[in-house]
């Protein structure tokens, strides 16, 4: 491998630590903020799940990612690198202020923002973007309904229960919880393994787009290493901002969430987890009430989704320039 390939790697899995370490506060804010499980146990159980997931459902999201959009002998590894450093360098932005954005949307904004920039728009595979953009885009709403009337359905079953089925809703969220781990390791360490696939395909080591067991093992460790160290300033803004979060809701957060990200990841299609979740937790408030949930809280979030793609894009691109015209021209 030379150095450059190597450098690509590396960053990748940064990408895949931090990405872990955010969206950990997805998979755990409801949890916690309902006194179901300690932050501990339940960032722990957390890490297991996702850690497992990417051995479990296959490699479809890693194909469509690293595999479809773009034909490698189009992209160079310092495309790949200005990629990546664009989508840490937002993501980082976004935890410091304690901003739910999508770590997805600012990977593909990266990526295609340097495909459009070193080669043109054309060259982009139009069929694998319609499903990646539909995945991102569509899943939020996806998240918002099915949280709406899976608790409604909770509230129709459970209308003669007593007091008592809270201590239900608190347990069964270890089943609910590991599941949606699942479902996120599934599907955000399946981006990074394409990702690192399309870079060995560009540095000549591999001939076709196969994703290698270590792939699979290094994606799927380092996401989990990233969860166990948790992200507490989003987990605050998930666990509380936009409500007061009782045992039934985190349950049926999970539930919904865990839904809409596996159909995704069957369907190869990359979606956000922070936005799945995001978008559950609201549905959910808007099922008891609408005038429940703080809406200052979602627009702000709607506002850090909008512009994501494109401002992860331009840093990207800027970051290209700098490596081509300063850095290698020197």
């Amino acid at each position: 491998m030379s150095s450059e390939l190597i450098l690509v790697i590396i960053l990748a899995l940064i990408f895949e630590f931090i990405n872990g370490m955010r969206d950990s506060s997805n998979i755990v804010a409801t949890m916690i903020s309902s006194r179901a499980f300690r932050p501990n146990t339940a960032l722990g159980v957390t890490a297991v799940a996702e850690f497992l997931g990417p051995f479990l459902f296959g490699v479809t999201v890693a194909k469509t990612v690293g595999g479809d959009i773009v034909d490698a002998h189009l992209l160079t590894l310092d495309a790949l690198v200005a990629c990546l450093l664009g989508a840490i360098a937002w993501n980082m932005v976004t935890w410091y202020f304690g901003i739910p954005s999508s770590s997805s949307h600012a990977l593909i904004g990266g990526l295609i923002g340097v495909v459009i920039f070193t080669a043109s728009a054309s060259v982009i595979n139009l069929n694998a973007i319609y499903k990646v953009l539909v995945g991102l885009f569509l899943s939020p709403l996806a998240g918002f309904v099915v949280g709406f009337f899976i608790l409604r359905l909770i509230y129709f079953f459970a209308q003669n229960a007593s007091p008592n089925i809270n201590e239900f809703f608190k347990r069964a969220q270890l089943f609910t919880a590991v599941g949606l781990a699942f479902s996120h390791g599934t599907n955000d360490a399946q981006k990074t393994m394409g990702i690192i696939t399309l870079s060995l395909l560009i540095g000549g080591v591999l001939g076709d787009f196969t994703v290698p067991f270590w792939v699979i093992a290094a994606s799927a460790s380092t996401m989990a290493l990233g969860t166990a160290l948790g992200g507490w300033r989003l987990i605050r803004t998930l666990g509380g901002k936009f409500y007061k979060i009782r045992p039934v809701h985190s349950f049926a957060t999970q539930m919904a969430s865990a839904f809409v990200i596996l159909t995704a990841s069957f369907g190869g299609a990359p979606v956000s987890t922070t936005q799945v979740v995001s978008s559950a937790i609201v549905g959910i408030g808007s099922s008891e009430r609408f005038g429940k949930v703080r809406w200052t809280v979602v627009s702000d979030i709607l506002v850090a989704w909008a512009i994501t793609i494109p401002v992860s894009g331009l840093i990207s691109v800027g970051i290209y320039w700098l490596i081509v015209n300063v850095l290698r021209s020197g």
